[in-house]
C-alpha cells in the first residue's frame, strides 16, 4: 500500500518515520515558524477553536481532554486556563522532540488549576481506555497521520457518548485572485522562511505539499461521518485558508 507524503507517494510503512524526521528538524522552533508563516493568524485560529469548544469552567466531575499531535501544548494550554477545577488534559504527540518543549513549556506554568500530561502516542493507537475523554481536540496534525480514517476512528473510540470532537486544520482557499495569492506566498516565501528561521527549507516544502493534499471541508466532514460522529458542523477561517471541523459522538 502507498500513501502520499507531500507530493511524493510513498510506501505506508516509510511514512511515519519521513514525518518523524520533519518534526525532530522544525520542533525548537516551530512555534516562532507558525508566527512567522500565518503573520500571527494561527494564535487567533486557535482562540477560535477553543472558544467554539467552550469548556466548561468549573465542571461538577472531571472533565477529561485529549489534545493529539499537541507536542507544543498551544492548544491545550488554551483550554486549561479556562477551567479553575476538575480539569484533565492529556497531550498525545508521536514525535518525542514536540513532546520536550510542550513539557519544557509546562514546566513554566505558573499555579496551574489544570493539570496538563504529555504522552508520547501515536494517533492511531492511543493509550486511552474507550469512552473515557470528554473532548478530543487536533490541531495542525491530522494532516501528517499516515492512516487519517483509522485516527479518526480512534477519536471516536476514547471519547464518551456525548463527547465533542474539534479539529482544526489548514484548508482550501475559494476566494478568487486570493487563491492564487496564497500558492504563490506558500510555495515560494514558506521554504525561504524555513530556511533563514530554522535552518531547514525542505520540511516547509513538504508541510505546504501536505496542506495541499488534504481533502477539502466536505470530503473531510465526510471521512469524519464515516468514522461513526454526528453533527458535523464546519466553519472556514480566513477565505478558507483554515477551517474548524466540530462533531459529536451520539
Amino acid at each position: 500500500m502507498e500513501t502520499s507524503f507531500g507530493f511524493r507517494t510513498v510506501p505506508v510503512e516509510e511514512k511515519q518515520g519521513l514525518v518523524n524526521r520533519v518534526f525532530d528538524n522544525v520542533a525548537s522552533r516551530y512555534d516562532v515558524m507558525n508566527d512567522a508563516m500565518s503573520g500571527g493568524l494561527h494564535r487567533l485560529w486557535k482562540d477560535a477553536m477553543v472558544a467554539w469548544l467552550g469548556a466548561p469552567r468549573r465542571p461538577a466531575r472531571p472533565y477529561r481532554v485529549v489534545d493529539v499531535a499537541g507536542g507544543t501544548g498551544d492548544i491545550a494550554f488554551r483550554i486549561a486556563k479556562g477551567i479553575e477545577v476538575n480539569g484533565e488534559i492529556t497531550v498525545c504527540d508521536i514525535n518525542p522532540e514536540m513532546l520536550l518543549v510542550g513539557a519544557g513549556r509546562n514546566a513554566k506554568r505558573i499555579r496551574p488549576t489544570t493539570p496538563c500530561r504529555f504522552v508520547a502516542a501515536n494517533a492511531e493507537t492511543m493509550p486511552l481506555p474507550t469512552g473515557s475523554q470528554d473532548v478530543y481536540t487536533i490541531a495542525f496534525g491530522i494532516r501528517n497521520v499516515t492512516r487519517r480514517q483509522t485516527a479518526l476512528e480512534e477519536a471516536y473510540r476514547v471519547l464518551k457518548r456525548g463527547g465533542r470532537f474539534m479539529c482544526l486544520e489548514f484548508s482550501h482557499v475559494d476566494i478568487p485572485v486570493m487563491d492564487r495569492i496564497y500558492d504563490r506566498y506558500s510555495f515560494e516565501m514558506i521554504p525561504r522562511m524555513g530556511q533563514l528561521i530554522a535552518g531547514d527549507s525542505e520540511s516547509y516544502r513538504y508541510l505546504v505539499e501536505s496542506i495541499r493534499m488534504f481533502p477539502n471541508p466536505g470530503r473531510f466532514a465526510a471521512e469524519i461521518e464515516k468514522a461513526g460522529f454526528s453533527q458535523v458542523q464546519v466553519r472556514k477561517l480566513t477565505g478558507g485558508v483554515a477551517a474548524i471541523h466540530s462533531a459529536y459522538k451520539i
